[in-house]
């Protein structure tokens, strides 16, 4: 094999790697675990690939000794580390921890196996100004063999607590400053002035002392975290900072000496300072977050920019500049080829850099959207030039072998330095422009403001507002009439408020820690305010502007008028189009009750997604429901004593949310708290003890989150349960309509009157759609009550339960002491459950109902049809 088809084939790999990167961003709301499989498949594919090409590749060039193996060796180890990292992804997602488990075995024995080659090598080289460098592609291996040993024991263990978080942020730490960014840094030493095309005697990478500066680093952040001493921790990645800091100033200098002008150069150059600012905001993280779970919180937010702002484009920028001269072709030709690879340049760059700024912003969900959607459809603009440009440079080969006139060459196109920037700003523009059109009000656009008829005084009244702990303070304004109003707002609350006047006028959305300006226009009467994100209002989040020296209004005229949960517009309640009635369309398709058997894995992993969806809760009337997976209730969750749940919360929903699983026991502190729309988590817990068990967002008010169908069942198969013929899941909960389309009406929640009460999210879904036996089966029924204010009391008309189970334990199992005893109902308050079983003696229709009889009669009713 040829030297240009060698490398043409080993370097698809990355290009691979990055092509499935960018399908899983694209298709990230479909699968599981889709955080970590986007960071993965970026890091341990596409970055770790390259890095294992490139660092052998370099040291050839540096030590110009040959590597044991040659080619042969190499090729080995890049088809061990992709079987490896294809393994441990494969095992992740679904949840098969002896996949994960060999693959991360081969990854890491793979990375000492690449270390100790290129040490072997280093021992046979004659010295060499820039020799050393090759001791950093060493030591990378080995931190990337601890990083891996570290997410392979987070991925089966149980170690909860700080314990797991120390060793998350150990296995960031060796991974992303160890493995890739020891790596960069020996890389970048050369590339950087060869793409600068600087002239370079030394480099401060290769000096003695740095290297040993950056190992003492990592090795004294191991420690600390170690031995649990935040400081010392801390103090490591001072460390590897001050490296970094002495490296990077001789890499600025040289810039200043010789300016990029080439894609490479920019992306690079780009990609090595949001490389620092990481490093220092690892350290700032470490040092001054309240608790290790609040650091590892935060860094898990931090990943993201190292994945975008530093890999991706340190990635890009070395593969435009590689490729070409690689491919080879004469000077002509990889001209050709490298100015294809540099279109769109400057724009690509600016989209990128300031896009992940915009991103960073406490801008509206929707604006983040529409900008990550930019710039990873920017970044992904490489994988369309990468082709034409590997398929130019075959052709102009191809024309100069064959002896042809030489072909012309192909320049870059004139600098258009200015006209670049302004597409890419105009670009950047229309994507903020486009999330804001969706939504308006999270921007605080809205009508409203002064009436016509309000003479003004030509003064202005300002005021400072402050948003904690769900309220305003203070909560009550007095202005003069005529006085234009203006309100200083402050969040320093740990969730998304917002202001609503009575007039129409709307702050938007105020994230934690930010402030807005509102313009509430001329005051002519008293204005009542207040937060309109939901349950808010109910918790007491309002505010009361008073008009001083307005003349007395009744309460019908006053602008003050309570708007705080009646539906938009003013328009009626869901409830005036309520018919029970009423039979379900056709096509209706009902939840399914049915429980399949819990499954072999001892290790259950999922994405539990927050999604908005409007769903018909009875025939005509919809509700925009804030949902687990996208129902509600959610996913059924199903397993054994023992058992591990590795779940995956992701909010993709508009505004804070949380979950709390009742079926694990551990500190809440980290895994239930809320997230903002965008943000994600990892919640793991360990299913010691039997039943069926609540799941429910705990974000406050609680009450509404449930109300809005934000709860699901887990059920955990007692020991020795006995096998059925029939096995279903019922889980009671109510709903409290507002608009049509709309939300739950919290104060409805707050009175705890409800207009419906539901089996499985849906009125009378089972009297439709009835659930079915035969005569003589064994049927066992599930029942768990979400709530969020009404408990249960679950009977079967015509049936005797012979066997109950509540809250963990039988009542009365197979006919109790007697052999002959029988229940007739399972009396359950809010967030209880357990099952019943029970024969059917023969065919017919078996209503079951909640007891509660004025409940049955809002919808908790359904029919079991048994057949002969």
């Amino acid at each position: 094999m040829n030297r240009r088809l060698w490398h043409l084939i080993t370097g698809l790999l990355t290009p691979a790697w990055l092509l499935l990167t960018l399908i899983a961003v694209l298709i990230h709301r479909f699968i599981p675990v889709a955080p970590w499989l986007m960071v993965h498949l970026l890091f341990l594919g596409a970055v770790s690939t390259a890095i294992l090409v490139w660092s052998q590749h370099f040291a050839d060039t540096l030590l110009r000794h040959p590597a044991p193996g040659g080619r042969a060796s190499l090729g080995a180890r890049l088809g061990a580390h992709t079987l490896g990292a294809v393994l441990v992804i494969t095992g992740i997602v679904g949840g098969w921890w002896p996949v994960v488990l060999a693959g991360g075995i081969l990854v890491g024995t793979n990375a000492l196996a690449h270390a100790l080659l290129l040490f072997r090598q280093s021992r046979g080289a004659l010295p060499g100004r820039f020799a050393p460098l090759v001791r950093y592609y060493i030591a990378a291996g080995i931190a990337l063999a601890i990083g891996v040993t570290l997410g392979v024991l987070m991925a089966r263990t149980d170690i909860d607590g700080e314990s797991a978080e120390r060793m998350y942020i150990a296995h960031i730490g060796f991974n992303l400053l160890g493995w890739v960014g020891l790596t960069v840094i020996s890389t970048v030493a050369l590339l950087w002035p060869t793409v600068l095309h600087a002239r370079v005697q030394t480099t401060r990478a290769s000096a003695r002392g740095t290297l040993p500066l950056f190992l003492a680093g990592l090795a004294v952040l191991g420690i600390g975290l170690l031995i649990d001493q935040r400081l010392v921790a801390a103090a490591g990645v001072l460390l590897y900072l001050v490296s970094l800091g002495l490296v990077l100033v001789e890499a600025l200098r040289l810039a200043r000496q010789s300016p990029a002008v080439t894609f490479a150069g920019w992306s690079i150059g780009a990609a090595l300072t949001w490389f620092f600012a990481c490093v220092l905001g690892f350290g700032l993280i470490v040092t001054f977050a309240p608790s290790w779970v609040a650091a590892t919180d935060r860094l898990g937010q931090l990943v993201p920019v190292f994945a975008v702002g530093f890999a991706a484009q340190i990635l890009l920028g070395a593969l435009s500049y590689l490729v070409p001269v690689v491919l080879g072709g004469g000077p002509s030709v990889s001209k050709a080829t490298a100015a294809l690879l540099d279109r769109g340049a400057l724009f690509r760059v600016i989209v990128v850099n300031v896009g992940l700024v915009l991103y960073l912003m406490p801008v509206p969900s929707l604006v983040k959207v529409t900008v990550s959607l930019l710039v990873v459809g920017t970044l992904a603009s490489f994988l369309v030039l990468m082709p034409r440009a590997l398929r130019q440079n075959r052709r102009l080969r191809q024309a100069t072998d064959a002896t042809a006139p030489p072909a012309p060459r192909i320049a870059a196109a004139p600098s258009r330095r200015t006209g670049a920037t302004i597409t890419a700003v105009g670009a950047l523009l229309l994507a903020v422009s486009l999330g804001i059109a969706m939504d308006p009000a999270a921007a605080g656009i809205a009508s409203g403001g002064a009436s016509a008829d309000r003479v003004s005084t030509g003064h202005t009244t300002t005021v400072e507002v402050v948003m904690k702990n769900t309220r305003f303070s203070p909560d009550t304004i007095e202005v003069p009439v005529g006085d234009t109003l203006v309100i200083n707002l402050t969040n320093d609350d740990e969730m998304v408020h917002n202001l609503v006047l009575a007039t129409g006028v709307v702050s938007g959305s105020v994230a934690p820690g930010t402030s807005r300006q509102v313009d509430a226009g001329i005051v002519g009467a008293d204005v009542e305010g207040w937060c309109s994100i939901a349950g808010h209002k109910v918790l007491g989040m309002v505010l009361t502007v008073v008009a001083v020296g307005a003349e007395p209004q009744s309460g019908d005229d006053s602008p003050a008028m309570d708007h705080g949960s009646a539906p938009a517009g003013g328009a009626s309640s869901a409830a005036d189009d309520l018919d029970l009635m009423r039979e379900p369309d056709a096509d209706f398709v009902a939840r399914d009750p049915a429980l399949g058997a819990a499954e072999a894995e001892t290790v259950h992993t999922l994405t539990m997604r927050v999604e908005d969806v409007e769903t018909e809760v009875s025939p005509g009337v919809t509700q925009t429901l804030w949902t687990f997976n996208g129902t509600a209730p959610g996913p059924t969750l199903h397993g054994k004593v023992g058992d591990v749940f590795d779940i995956t919360f992701v909010n993709d929903g508009s505004i804070e949310h949380s979950i709390d699983f009742h079926a694990g026991a551990l500190a809440p502190d980290r895994p239930m708290r809320s997230i903002n729309p965008g943000e994600s988590l990892t919640y793991r817990f360990t299913a010691t003890r039997s039943g069926i068990w609540l799941y429910h967002c705990g974000t406050m008010p609680m009450s509404v989150h449930m109300a809005n169908g934000m709860f699901g069942a887990v059920i955990i198969d007692p020991p020795g349960l006995s096998a059925v013929d029939r096995e279903y899941v019922l889980v009671q909960s109510e709903l409290y309509l507002g608009a049509q389309g709309g939300e739950a009406d919290a104060d409805k929640v707050a009175a705890q009157f409800p207009d419906l009460v539901v089996f499985n999210g849906i009125a009378n879904q089972y009297g439709a759609r009835p659930l079915t036996a035969k005569a003589g089966e064994k049927v066992r029924i599930w029942v768990l009550d979400a709530g969020p204010n009404v408990g249960s009391s679950f009977h079967v008309v015509g049936g005797q339960f012979d066997t109950v189970f509540k809250e963990g334990d039988y009542l009365l199992r197979d006919g109790g002491s007697t052999g002959t005893g029988g229940s007739q109902v399972l009396d359950l308050a809010v967030a209880q459950g357990g099952f019943v079983e029970l024969t059917f003696p023969e065919a017919g229709s078996y209503p079951f109902v909640s007891h509660i009889m004025s409940d049955a009669e809002k919808g908790a009713r359904g029919v079991v049809l048994v057949s002969p």
